[in-house]
């Protein structure tokens, strides 16, 4: 039963890099403003160190570009992982333990966009966590995420045992 579960916790992350990738694509303009308003430090009151302000727009593409890439490559990872998993479970657990790999990398990958792209980058260098406007639905939106892939990564990650029925 535990391997069922640990399959459809993964397929659920890939869910949640299709759907978050498509809402990336389908409201472009506010991906862009929303990485624009990060990166240029406009929605808090200046500080000394303001120097870090950017409004170049290669730079902005990057981090959008970036979120959008990394959420896609987390539902195809996941979901090549999930498919794998599926398929491997009624095999033997050596084969299901090796099917994993994928899986975790795909959330390994939406954990370092988060925690790096979010968490380092938007809230550490830009100072996000100053912005009031966008500190509960990026940054703690983020978190979130981050601990949710996480709390996933380490029941899936847990090496999974025959059970021996008694007889």
């Amino acid at each position: 039963m535990l391997p069922k579960i640990k399959t459809l916790l993964i397929l659920t992350v890939a869910l949640w890099g299709y759907i978050s990738a498509y809402q990336n694509i389908a409201n472009w303009d506010g991906t862009i403003k929303a990485v624009q308003s990060t990166t240029s430090m406009t929605t808090f009151d200046e500080t000394e160190t303001s120097f870090q302000a950017t409004s170049n727009p290669i730079i902005i593409w990057m981090g959008a570009v970036f979120i959008l890439f990394s959420k896609l490559a987390t539902g195809i990872m996941c979901s090549i992982g999930s498919n794998r998993m599926w398929r491997s479970q009624a095999k033997n657990m050596a084969s299901f333990e090796s099917a994993k790999q994928i899986a975790l990398t795909g959330c390994a990958i939406s954990m370092f966009m988060l925690f790096g792209g979010f968490i380092v980058v938007a809230e550490g260098w830009f100072e996000l966590w100053r912005s009031e406007s966008m500190r509960g639905p990026v940054l703690e939106s983020a978190f979130r995420y981050a601990g949710m892939i996480s709390f996933i990564v380490i029941f899936v990650a847990q090496k999974d045992y025959p059970i021996k029925r008694r007889t």
